[in-house]
């Protein structure tokens, strides 16, 4: 237990608390921005994303990831505000995260082994292409200044690790924000900071609750955007869990990560913040800078609630252009360069999922529609797959119309039309026997299958034997078939 406690929480100490600080930084903007997608305050958005990251911290199910206030999940707030007010929109938080625990007690997060690889790729390519068309804003009909300060930013986060001795111990990122924000103070640059995106707040955040009726009627207005929260939520949140399983070599709880979020929201809902999850550039971030413990996440919690409250009058002075720099780096390293250079030599049907997954989620902006159709088509392809793994030969015994239908593969939903057709019924026979030991029949469309070709094998008057099935293929014919197996009658019969 005690190691275990060391292996999550202080194992990388130094590390933990230098990406923290970075992430700390990195969120502020993310939060004020999220915030006015969402049409609040930005406060709300930044007591969301200091509660997300330390709730999270202990409840989560992946260490060194970071979970705070998304894009994602304002875009689905906008309405919700608009109509009827903060309040309720506090209230679907409280009611997103509640969702969010019976998901995680159902341990429906299991699911996401039916999330292909090709869906995930996809899902990372579209979240840093979204993450670098964010920041072009701050990069449009500006001065030569903001650009000049971006490229300096990229050169010190890339060259600075190169640097003997500190470059390895100081995450570069931080040095880029420090340095230029140094510059932009000493030199008196006129550029677009952090202070000019909203107004930080000037006090803790302090539990309160929703002042909503409590009525079946309220329950009707924030019910669709709580499911959908919960949904889009857990949804990031468990493709960000696995992307950071593949970026640090481990493995992650989905089931206690589903139970981490609803506890999450629930804690950011009674502190007046928005509903938030799992974020990409965030989490990348961290991992980059070297944070690998569940003390990262926490850091970055507490150091985002101290700057924003007690160093305000400090933070605001960072230049956007510092920050660009980062999440240029983040959407540069978040991207899967590898899934280019690989396309010739994967299948078609892997770079159509991925670059599916990619023009739905970049054209919508909703990464759940994005997902949902890589999944499906994933779906597809494989089915199409499998079903082509049908092969059925025949013989004509020596003796006089009897024929002999060896099936090898797999029968269901989109091979059963291919397993009638193998079948001659109009051929003149007394006897068929129909073999399917190498065969197995997975669902109820492969059984009516079976059902028609003995049935129609019957009304010519041949005689069917069917021999060879499985016990789980024989257990499904005889549940939802006509056709019951020698063994099923012998069932009846005992009876």
């Amino acid at each position: 237990m005690l190691n275990r406690i060391h292996q999550q929480w202080f194992s990388n100490i130094r590390g933990d608390i230098l990406a923290g600080m970075v992430v700390a930084l990195a969120l502020i903007p993310e939060a004020i921005s999220f915030s006015i997608i969402a049409g609040v305050d930005p406060k709300v958005g930044l007591y969301a994303s200091f509660s997300m990251a330390v709730v999270i911290a202990f409840a989560g199910g992946r260490p060194a990831m970071i979970s705070a206030a998304t894009g994602a999940m304002a875009l689905l707030m906008v309405t919700l505000v608009k109509e009827h007010g903060l309040q309720y929109l506090l209230a679907a938080t409280l009611l997103c995260g509640v969702l969010q625990i019976v998901v995680g007690l159902l341990k429906l997060g299991s699911l996401m082994r039916f999330v292909s690889r090709s869906v995930v790729t996809g899902f990372v390519n579209a979240l840093a292409i979204l993450i670098f068309m964010a920041q072009l804003p701050e990069l449009t009909d500006v001065t030569w200044h903001v650009y000049a300060m971006t490229a300096a930013g990229l050169g010190i986060i890339y060259l600075f690790p190169y640097v003997p001795v500190i470059g390895k111990v100081l995450p570069s990122p931080l040095i880029c924000i420090l340095l230029l924000t140094a510059v932009a103070i000493a030199f008196g640059v006129d550029i677009r900071t952090v202070g000019d995106m909203g107004e930080l707040p000037d006090m803790l955040p302090i539990f309160l609750w929703p002042e909503v009726p409590l009525n079946f009627e309220t329950l009707a207005i924030i019910f669709p955007y709580s499911a959908a929260l919960a949904v889009v939520g857990l949804l990031e949140s468990l493709m960000t869990a696995t992307i950071v399983d593949d970026l640090t070599d481990t493995n992650s709880d989905k089931n206690r990560e589903c139970n981490g979020q609803g506890i999450a929201n629930i804690a950011t809902g009674l502190l007046g913040g928005m509903a938030g999850c799992a974020m990409i550039g965030q989490s990348v971030i961290n991992v980059k800078s070297g944070g690998r413990t569940r003390l990262s996440t926490l850091f970055a919690g507490v150091m985002l609630l101290m700057l924003v409250v007690f160093f305000s009058d400090w933070v605001s002075l960072i230049p956007m252009a510092a920050l660009v720099a980062v999440m240029i780096m983040v959407s540069i390293g978040t991207f899967s360069w590898d899934s280019l250079r690989n396309m010739k030599k994967y299948p078609l049907s892997t770079n159509l999922v991925m670059l599916a997954t990619v023009v739905v989620v970049v054209f919508t902006h909703n990464l759940a529609y994005g997902v949902l159709v890589g999944v499906l088509i994933a779906a597809f392809f494989f089915a199409n797959k499998i079903g082509q793994y049908l092969h059925i030969g025949s013989t004509l015994k020596a003796e006089a119309q009897h024929r002999e239908y060896i099936v090898t593969g797999q029968v269901f939903f989109s091979s059963a039309d291919r397993f009638i057709a193998a079948f001659d019924f109009k051929e003149a026979l007394s006897e068929v026997t129909i073999d399917l030991s190498r065969a197995h029949f997975w669902d109820i469309t492969a059984v009516a299958a079976l059902d028609k070709v003995v049935l129609k094998f019957r009304r010519e008057g041949t005689t069917v034997h069917v021999l060879g099935l499985n016990e789980a293929s024989a257990t499904i014919v005889d549940k939802f078939g006509l056709y019951k197996s020698p063994d099923a009658i012998d069932k009846l019969m005992s009876h």
